[in-house]
């Protein structure tokens, strides 16, 4: 049964015991400041418990009341029956008045603490000496500052504010202890100024900052020489501040700092008071800011501080925000008015000339066809020149027979100088590919040898014949249906579109939920910006890093455009002269070229995504669609000469998804067994692509690839010496080289960044083979228009800058989040964007450079016959 006891009131103090299961008391009150301390004594009757008696027969708890004064420190000794009371009195003014309390006990142990209550007019703080953090560090000396009460943020205050601090001790023996009590005069943060402190992990310290009137946006940095880990706190004005390291979390917005820190911070969030607190604590140790931690050692400890230097300063205006993005905006819609000004000026004025750009007269004198004093009907060309072809077919077929001598297998056969262009066209005419290899029943008269017969049509037909010709020309690759290679190449960008979408959907709802569970908690460790340059708007809190990818959908839109003019001039082109088209200059395709203007999109979109909250989660957002633009390209390139051996869409886009799905391993799971395996995969793909790349597609790809290649080796070994193939040799001997280089690199050194070795891989690959396209083409006398060359210098410019703005690592989701806000800089363009959205804007204009490389590249060959263009 319990007993009440109910003391006297003294002045304005009223005391309260109870008893749980306890026998009489005696507790003795005194009031220190009273010359002849007088003793007011109570008694209870309660029930007697035997275990109780055999420890205490009769308590006498002396309660010793200090009328304390501010800055003087009071040490004193205190223990079970002997505890002590505080009163701090002060009046409130219209500034506000902040308190701070230190206590200190050396003699104090865990089992037998120093307690410190502090009671005020709204609320109750109270601590233990020793303080324990993470129940395992202890300190012997604590430092707290009692919450404020402002009449600019609180209502119903007293002028007159007391301030009740009780201490203390359930041990039987003295434990000395030290109490002191100060006012703070630099509780309020000045705008735009800079306020220093110091803190250790059972020391922390939090100000005030309030709006100026002409402010509605600020910037919070805090910075600091020392590395160690500090959490910094935004909270709203009111009591109680979370300032300890088990609660700092509890309330507002936070970061993890080792040297720097910074927050965007908006009035409109803290219109209730106009102002908030910036509260500062220090970790016990850096397992929250560093990777990997070195703990610090168990114990009682006090040495461990830190000084920080806390500033708030304007952001930008509003119409700051509207210049930074018009003037973005302005730049890329250059780009469509000087592709609009080149497409009139360059073409227009004929500097350069392709079928299309040919007369009526030009193109009979291609076709070597003879009018003879016929006037051409006007509207009427493809009629006109389908009959003149169906006239002009059953010669061709034995203008060619007579004509053809014999001749070395693989050679280009030569003609009489007589009637050259018309022999050329006929013998192009008499491909089995038009159905005229055999004898039309009109020229009966013509005798033929069997042996040619026989010889020609596998010559011509079968595929592992023509394709182990020494000397290959394009129209030996480029044999089969433009119809058909249409749609197969249309699958691409069809396919990568619905890929799109299925990949896009759930990496934006992702995202935002990200952005929404940032803004609903107040941790901002969850997302990698750059602190120290980040806009928000609305619930973004980086839009800059987000509205800074416009330049890749801009651009991926141009890009598209200009392919799908080019794709509707050479419809035109095959729609009144198919003869010209079928057997003049490089096959056109844009499949290919209308799905890397899409990934160029689609990079644009899933950069923004990953930038609304970068982090180690979604890093393959912003890397995905890069793997896709490099083998798209490659792909091309390899298309262009080989468009009868390209690999299907479905295909290549599986392959796409393996890389994918490696490079996320490769960031999870970086042991060394993986290394190992990667470094095997790689080379061994390698290989298989080699081999298949130098047999012109004649390596089936299944389970007995290797085998295959086995077999190949084991009895074509003197190739080796030797190759038949000497140009597609050296470009995979280099090529091998040099990926075989980068997987063992990659086993022996492990980069930490995987995502990024491989997309460099790819990079490599992708200029390699760009290089030795461009060292043949010239060596096979061709020439690279200005348009083309320009291009070049321009994307090697853009491409050198580009990649200068990407090493300054601004933040890095490999590190721990205080870790990579140590690269944080601030704003370098318009004040708006910073280094990262300088690498997008000028990434995506070395991107669009370099495809539109690929899209003139071969310009050049429109008039050049295409069994004269060499294949390599």
């Amino acid at each position: 049964m319990a007993g009440v006891l109910t003391w006297t009131t003294l002045g304005c103090l009223c005391l309260q015991l109870q008893y749980v299961h306890g026998q009489p008391g005696r507790v003795n009150y005194m009031l220190l400041s009273d010359p002849n301390p007088s003793f007011v004594t109570g008694q209870s009757d309660t029930d007697t418990d035997s275990t109780m008696e055999d420890s205490l027969d009769v308590l006498d708890l002396n309660t010793t009341v200090v009328q304390a004064k501010f800055d003087t420190s009071y040490t004193l000794s205190v223990n079970l029956q002997q505890q002590y009371l505080f009163i701090y009195k002060y009046n409130e003014t219209s500034n506000t008045t902040a308190v701070r309390v230190s206590a200190s006990s050396v003699h104090a142990n865990a089992t037998f603490p120093v307690m410190f209550v502090v009671r005020q007019q709204e609320g109750i703080l109270s601590w233990q000496v020793p303080l324990f953090i993470d129940y395992v560090y202890s300190f012997s000396f604590v430092n707290r500052t009692l919450c404020p009460l402002d009449k600019m943020h609180k209502k119903n205050l007293t002028s007159q504010q007391l301030i009740y601090i009780d201490v203390s001790t359930m041990s039987r023996e003295n434990v000395d202890f030290t109490l002191h009590a100060e006012r703070l005069t630099n509780f309020e943060i000045e705008h735009g100024a800079s306020h220093e402190t110091v803190v250790s992990p059972s020391e922390p310290q939090y100000f005030m900052y309030t709006f100026p009137s002409d402010v509605d946006t600020v910037q919070l940095r805090v910075t600091s020489p020392d590395l160690s880990c500090t959490v910094i706190s935004v909270q709203s004005i009111r009591c109680p501040v979370f300032d300890m390291d088990h609660n700092i979390d509890f309330e507002g917005r936070h970061q993890t700092m080792t040297n720097q820190a910074a927050i965007f911070l908006q009035k409109s969030d803290y219109s209730a008071s106009n102002g908030f607190y910036v509260v500062v604590v220090m970790k016990p140790n850096n397992h929250d800011c560093l990777v990997p931690d070195v703990l610090q050692p168990v114990g009682n400890f006090s040495t461990r501080y830190k000084t920080v230097s806390i500033s708030v300063t304007q952001t930008i205006p509003s119409s700051k925000y509207y210049i930074a993005i018009f003037a973005s905006l302005t730049v890329f819609v250059g780009f469509y008015v000087v592709a609009a000004l080149i497409g009139c000026i360059y073409h227009g004025c004929g500097c350069h000339r392709n079928i299309s750009d040919l007369s009526d007269a030009e193109k009979d004198k291609l076709l070597c066809f003879s009018y003879e004093g016929q006037t051409r009907p006007q509207g009427h060309r493809r009629g006109w020149s389908e009959r003149s072809t169906a006239s002009t077919d059953s010669m061709s077929e034995a203008s060619l027979l007579r004509s053809s001598g014999p001749t070395s297998y693989g050679a280009v056969p030569t003609t009489p100088v007589m009637g050259r262009q018309n022999r050329e066209l006929s013998s192009l005419d008499a491909s089995p590919r038009n159905g005229s290899s055999r004898p039309s029943p009109d020229n009966s008269e013509i005798d033929l040898d069997t042996s040619d017969i026989d010889f020609l049509p596998d010559a011509d037909m079968e595929k592992d014949i023509v394709r182990t010709k020494t000397m290959l020309f394009v129209s030996d690759l480029a044999r089969k249906s433009h119809k058909k290679l249409s749609k197969t190449f249309k699958i691409y960008h069809w396919n990568l579109l619905t890929i799109s979408i299925f990949y896009g959907l759930p990496v934006a709802q992702l995202v935002l939920t990200y952005q929404q569970t940032l803004l609903r908690t107040g941790d901002e460790d969850l997302c990698y910006y750059n602190f120290d340059c980040s806009h928000p708007i609305r619930y973004l809190s980086s839009f800059n890093n987000v509205i800074s990818n416009m330049g890749y959908v801009m651009l991926g839109l141009l890009f598209s455009i200009l392919v799908w003019r080019r794709d509707m001039l050479h419809r035109k082109l095959v729609h009144e002269d198919e003869r010209l088209e079928r057997h003049y200059g490089i096959p056109q395709h844009y499949g290919l070229f209308y799905a890397m203007g899409l990934a160029l999109i689609m990079e644009g979109i899933m950069s923004a995504c990953y930038h609304v909250c970068p982090n180690y989660s979604n890093f393959q957002f912003d890397t995905s669609f890069m793997y896709i633009i490099a083998c798209l390209s490659m792909l091309k390139i390899y298309e262009t000469r080989h468009p009868d051996v390209q690999a299907k869409a479905y295909q290549s886009y599986f392959s796409m998804a393996v890389i994918i799905f490696i490079a996320v391993l490769g960031v999870v799971y970086g042991s060394n067994i993986f290394w190992i395996f990667y470094a095997m995969l790689h080379m061994l793909s390698t290989l298989v692509i080699s081999f298949n790349i130098y047999y012109v597609g004649r390596l089936k790809v299944d389970r007995y690839v290797l085998k295959r290649i086995f077999l190949l080796i084991k009895t074509e070994c003197c190739g080796c010496v030797k190759p038949m193939y000497m140009n597609r040799f050296v470009m995979l001997l280099v090529g091998n080289l040099i990926n075989w280089a980068f997987a063992l690199y990659g086993a022996i050194v492990h980069p930490s960044d995987f995502a990024s070795f491989l997309l460099a891989i790819f990079i490599g690959n992708l200029l390699l083979y760009l290089l030795f396209y461009i060292i043949m083409k010239l060596l096979a006398r061709e020439r690279i228009n200005g348009l083309t060359i320009l291009c070049i210098v321009a994307s090697g410019v853009t491409w050198a800058f580009s990649l200068y703005f990407f090493f300054q690592h601004l933040t890095s989701w490999h590190l721990s989040p205080a870790q990579s806000r140590q690269g944080n800089r601030s704003c370098i363009l318009l004040d708006f964007y910073d280094a990262h959205d300088v690498w997008h804007f000028l990434s995506s204009i070395s991107l669009f450079l370099s495809f539109l490389i690929l899209l003139t590249l071969d310009d050049d060959l429109s008039l050049q016959r295409r069994d004269r263009i060499p294949v390599f």
